[in-house]
């Protein structure tokens, strides 16, 4: 409760619950998934709610917001530095902690001055595997089709 309150958030009961869920959590929930894990004790809570606890939180860099699922936002309450791994069949994304070395020659990063980066890695987890095989999509896309 105590890490909750340097946020400068006035800590009503929906908030601290929307925190709690958050903290901790690996699954890398969406919104949507949060709101309907919490309504079922608060009753009264809005998706409103959620979605401007979750801006607030994201802005004050209390949690990551994740754009790996293009329909979807999910969010990151672990902050620290990490990349993730995304199944493309039921969409269950895990944490990598192992570091990834990219070098960009001076043409690729065309006088950026890199200050970090984020790796995303798709594949199938292991009960999807056994269930249907992945097929590219024509063209070497990064996108995939069941």
């Amino acid at each position: 409760m105590e890490k909750f309150r340097g946020l400068g958030l006035k800590l009503t009961p929906q908030r601290i619950a929307i925190m709690q869920y958050l903290d901790g959590n690996t699954e890398h929930p969406s919104a949507d998934v949060i709101y309907k894990s919490l309504t079922k004790k608060y009753p009264t809570m809005s998706m409103a709610t959620v979605y401007n606890t979750l801006e607030v939180l994201t802005n004050r860099g209390y949690v990551r917001e994740l754009t790996i699922e293009p329909q979807k936002k999910r969010f990151d309450p672990n902050t620290k530095h990490h990349h993730h791994l995304m199944c493309m069949a039921c969409k269950k994304i895990v944490d990598v902690h192992s570091a990834v070395n990219v070098d960009l020659s001076p043409e690729e990063h065309d006088g950026f001055e890199i200050i970090g980066h984020h790796i995303e890695f798709y594949g199938l987890c292991q009960p999807c595997k056994k269930r249907e095989p992945i097929k590219l999509l024509k063209g070497g896309s990064h996108q995939w089709q069941m």
